[in-house]
Parts: structure tokens; C-alpha cells; sequence
């Protein structure tokens, strides 16, 4: 049944200032039921198939990605989105390190991937710690903000620091502490090497504990060995510690005890107050030997211009990388990445359609991006915040899209980040069309909104959006599939078994979509732009 809705926010605005337009209702309409399951699951078969081979930056599968991305925005009518094209260059180096490697602590060898990844961010063909100091850092965070600095006082140059994952508020769920169990940017993993790097350390080891790193082992066995992408930059990123790596919490807690501590007590205290300790006489030696590889990645651009003021743009994003093949692995070797990030490119393809079923062009410009090497850090998105083919004073708002929901129709919608900023109205009110309600992020102590490309939107001053599924099952027979495949999602989470099913059910995904859409739409007819709230730690650059 053809779907039709009140223009609302058009018509009433919750930010004020709209603009009239000759769109029509029924014109919103057939752009929002374009919308189809079909048709995302076409994309993402394609996507998601072992010819792409997992979409790695700088490989075969990136050009078949490109080159099919080109091909559909073409053909919706699209424009190059970075002048006369659809690419941003982006320069990255591969540094790949050998898994021929052991970690000697205590005279004691650890192996790689059964008890330790180690490697290094240094360009570098070898680099290495010998018979380096541990100290136990706590969370390893320096947050003046929050009065706390678990290295005041302490010295760690040459030393190797080890911390937990996560921040003080997760282990503690004090609302007081940082933010509670939801994870701050401290509690990331790259805030943490690239602080161990400021203050001066050789090597820095994060502990791994599935809850508060939300996700098991063999994802850190899967993401952090093979080629591991970064920035070329002029110092050869040497500023960086020497070794970086993880380990997992059996052998932390047998290195604690050699140490004369107790692991957990180490934790409890670590999550009270600022804290570290030496571990005795304890010294960690590993050898990592890089190869190297320059290359240049590339982010993928898209233009629908605005028909009053094309130089304002609505920006959607999508990260279109995953984590390639890796050779080594017995059986399936490819990370196919269907659900991450096959569905978000596929439902940004999408909704871009959605926007040319409008029998005018609206107000402002839509932009598209898919970013390159999210996978890595989010490599493509932090190019793009450094090097904006649209400046952030044109960039009105961001709504990025990763992961679609696979669960079915919800009666809510989530928000991950909710209360930065009015995207949150905006997007209740198209919420509202469809009986559904906005919930906040289901699982906070993820940290999923610095997880994402919306991120470097939000560093740039830019409101940016990343919402999508729910926690509510529309009815009894989806609530039975959620619990189903809930599972097989979450157990196939950065592994070779993220690929196409026809079960499936895309209905969730495409109720996002017709919102993302609707949300965008009403952001660019309106004469103000949305805002970051008061209490947000981002905000507008002037």
C-alpha cells in the first residue's frame, strides 16, 4: 500500500525559518516508498561478493568497489562530487607485520593471535622493545576535564605502559565518573596508543576484556594482524611508541601475578582514581618486522546540487572498505563484510535514488561520501575532516550510515550520541510518521559514537546523525528472528562469515532509510541549521 505523510516539519519546523518549496507531499512520497529491500539487498550482494575480496584499501576489490559506485550515481544522474570528480585521493601506507614474532615477558614467550597481537605504527621495516619496564597505567588516560591522570608524576620513557580497555565510567556505571557506562573518546583504543606515543613510552599494551572492549578476541586477532593502514606523514609517524599491541586477559592476569599484584585489585583500584603501578621486575622484549607498502585509497563523492543555495550541503556517509582477504586462514578467507559495510553503501545508494524521485531538486545540495580505510581508524573520514572538498561552513549537517538493521521493524529508533545535538528532534519528528519513538544507544559502553565516520563530522564542528534499529520488535514473530539472528550477527562481526544471507530481513533497514532520507530532505529545506546542544562537547567552528 502506497505510503503517504504529513510534511511537518516543512510546514511547522521545529528550527524556524523554513523555506516554501514546490515540492509536494506526493513528491516526498515516492522518493520515501523508492525505498526497497529488494533493491538494498541487490546492492549488497554485489558488494558482499568474493569478486570484491573484501573490499580492502588498495587492492582489487576498492577499484571494483569504485568503479560500481561510479556506475550507480552516474545513472541516478549524480555529479562528481571533487570537481570534475568522484574521487578524493587519499595517501596511505600498509605496514604489515611479520607473524613470525613472540612477546618475552618474564621470561616467558607469548604467541601471536593465541596470546598477543603486536605491531608497530612506525614506517618502519623493523622496530622493537628490549627488556622494557612494564607500568600498569590504569585506563592510560590523561582527561584534565575530568581531573584525572592515571600518569601524574610518573616517568615511562623507554618503559612499555599496560592499561585496560575502556574508561573509569564503564567498569564503576557511576554517572558522576566520565560519562557513566557510556564510553567517552578516552575509553578508545586509539586514544590510548596516541597517548602512551605523548608521553614518551616505548611500547604500550591494552588488556582485552570482551565486555568492556564489546567485542570478543578473535575480532583482535582478525583486525590488528595483516596489513594495517595508516597516514604517510613526513616524520615516518616515529613520534608513535615503538610497539603497540594487546593482550588477552589470561595472560595479564598471569603477568599481574608475576608481579607480586593481583589483576583484579589492580582494576578495581585503576577504576576509583587516577592510579599506576611498576610491575615489579618485569620486562617485556618483542621484535616486529614491517612490510611496507605505499599506496593511494580513495574517497568516493556524489553531488545532487541544491536548486536555492547548491553551495550548502547535506552530507550522507558510509564507509565502502572491510578487511580484505587474508591468505593465511584455513577455509573462507574472505571478510566479505556484508553487514559492515556492505548495507550502509548499499543504503546510501539508496536514499540517493530516493532524492532524484523529487519532481525538483531541493533547496540545498546532496552529498554523498564513501569514505576508504574506516576499518583502520577511521582513516578515510579523519582525510576528509583535514582535507574538506566541502568546507565545514557549508556543510550544513552529517548522517552517516553503518551497519544497517538486519533484525526486522522496530517501534523505536536508536541514537547513538543521543543529546549532542537537534538531528535528534529532526529525526523524532520523522519518527513520529512511522509510530516510532527515539531511544538512546542500546549498548553505550561501546563508545559507538567516536566508532564511526560521523565523528570527523562532529570534530569539525559539523551536527552529524548516527541512528538506526532498535531495541523494540515490532511484533512476536520479529522479536523471535531478532533473538536468532542477533546472534549469528554479533558471532560474525569482523569475521569471514559476514556474508549475504537470504534471511535476512531487511524491513528495519529500509524504515532507517526512508527516515534518513526524510531527515535530510527537511534539513534542506529549512532556512536555520541544525545545532549541537548546549552540553555537547562539540560545537559549531566559527
Amino acid at each position: 500500500m502506497k505510503r503517504y505523510f504529513s510534511l511537518t516539519l516543512i510546514t511547522t519546523a521545529i528550527l524556524a525559518g523554513c523555506a516554501t518549496t514546490s515540492i509536494t507531499s506526493d513528491d516526498v512520497a515516492k522518493g520515501y516508498n523508492s525505498i526497497q529491500a529488494d533493491e538494498i539487498a541487490k546492492h549488497v550482494k554485489v558488494l558482499a561478493s568474493d569478486e570484491f575480496g573484501g573490499r580492502a584499501p588498495s587492492s582489487e576489490g576498492e577499484k571494483l568497489t569504485l568503479d560500481y559506485l561510479t556506475k550507480e550515481f552516474t545513472a541516478l544522474g549524480f555529479e562528481p562530487g571533487n570537481g570534475d570528480s568522484f574521487f578524493q585521493e587519499v595517501p596511505l601506507v600498509s605496514l604489515e607485520a611479520d607473524s613470525d614474532m613472540v612477546l618475552n615477558i618474564g621470561g616467558k614467550d607469548y604467541q601471536y593471535k593465541k596470546d598477543m597481537v603486536m605491531g608497530s605504527s612506525r614506517i618502519s621495516a623493523q622496530e622493537g622493545i628490549e627488556n622494557s619496564e612494564l607500568v600498569f597505567v590504569g585506563y592510560g588516560v590523561n582527561a584534565p576535564e575530568y581531573n584525572w591522570n592515571d600518569y601524574e608524576g610518573l616517568d615511562v620513557k623507554g618503559k612499555t605502559v599496560v592499561m585496560l580497555v575502556n574508561d573509569p565510567g564503564f567498569a564503576t556505571k557511576d554517572p558522576a565518573l566520565f560519562t557513566g557506562d557510556a564510553m567517552t573518546y578516552y575509553g578508545r583504543w586509539t586514544y590510548k596508543y596516541e597517548e602512551a606515543s605523548r608521553q614518551g613510552a616505548a611500547g604500550a599494551i591494552i588488556i582485552h576484556e570482551t565486555a568492556p572492549a564489546s567485542y570478543p578476541w578473535s575480532v583482535v586477532e582478525n583486525s590488528w594482524s595483516g596489513e594495517q593502514f595508516g597516514f604517510v606523514k613526513e616524520n615516518n609517524n616515529m613520534d608513535r611508541v615503538a610497539v603497540e599491541g594487546w593482550v588477552t586477559v589470561d595472560v595479564a592476569k598471569e603477568l599481574f601475578s608475576k608481579a607480586g599484584l593481583n589483576f583484579e585489585t589492580a582494576k578495581a583500584n585503576a577504576a576509583k582514581g587516577a592510579y599506576h603501578v611498576d610491575m615489579g621486575d618485569l620486562t617485556a622484549t618483542v621484535n616486529v618486522k614491517n612490510t611496507i607498502k605505499k599506496s593511494v585509497s580513495y574517497n568516493f563523492i556524489a553531488t545532487l546540487p541544491g536548486s536555492k543555495t547548491p553551495d550548502e550541503h547535506i552530507i550522507y556517509s558510509a564507509h565502502w572498505d572491510h578487511l580484505g582477504t587474508d591468505k593465511n586462514l584455513k577455509g573462507d578467507q574472505i571478510y566479505n563484510g556484508a553487514h559492515d559495510n556492505a548495507t550502509g553503501t548499499a543504503g546510501m545508494i539508496e536514499v540517493a535514488e530516493a532524492f532524484t524521485k523529487l519532481g525538483k531538486r531541493p533547496d540545498r545540495s546532496m552529498t554523498f561520501l564513501a569514505v576508504t580505510a574506516e576499518e583502520q581508524g577511521l582513516l578515510g573520514s579523519k582525510y576528509y575532516a583535514a582535507n574538506p572538498v566541502i568546507p565545514a561552513n557549508k556543510t550544513v549537517a552529517n548522517i552517516n550510515m553503518d551497519s544497517l538493521n538486519l533484525l526486522g521493524k522496530v517501534k523505536d529508533i536508536s541514537v547513538v550520541g543521543i543529546g549532542k545535538s537537534q538531528m535528534d528532534e529532526l529525526l523524532a519528528t520523522a519518527a513520529k510518521e512511522q509510530g516510532r519513538t527515539v531511544s538512546g544507544d542500546p549498548k553505550p559502553s561501546s563508545g559507538g559514537y567516536y566508532r564511526s565516520d560521523h565523528f570527523a563530522f562532529a570534530n569539525m564542528g559539523v551536527p552529524a546523525m548516527y541512528a538506526g534499529g532498535g531495541t523494540q520488535a515490532f511484533d512476536d514473530e520479529t522479536a523471535n528472528y531478532r533473538k536468532r539472528m542477533s546472534l549469528v550477527l554479533r558471532g560474525c562481526y569482523h569475521q569471514p562469515c559476514d556474508r549475504y544471507r537470504d534471511e535476512w530481513d531487511l524491513s528495519g533497514a529500509v524504515q532507517d532509510l526512508q527516515l534518513f532520507y526524510k531527515v535530510g530532505f527537511d534539513i534542506s529545506q529549512q532556512t536555520q541549521w541544525p545545532t549541537w546542544n548546549e552540553n555537547s562537547e562539540f560545537q559549531r567552528k566559527k
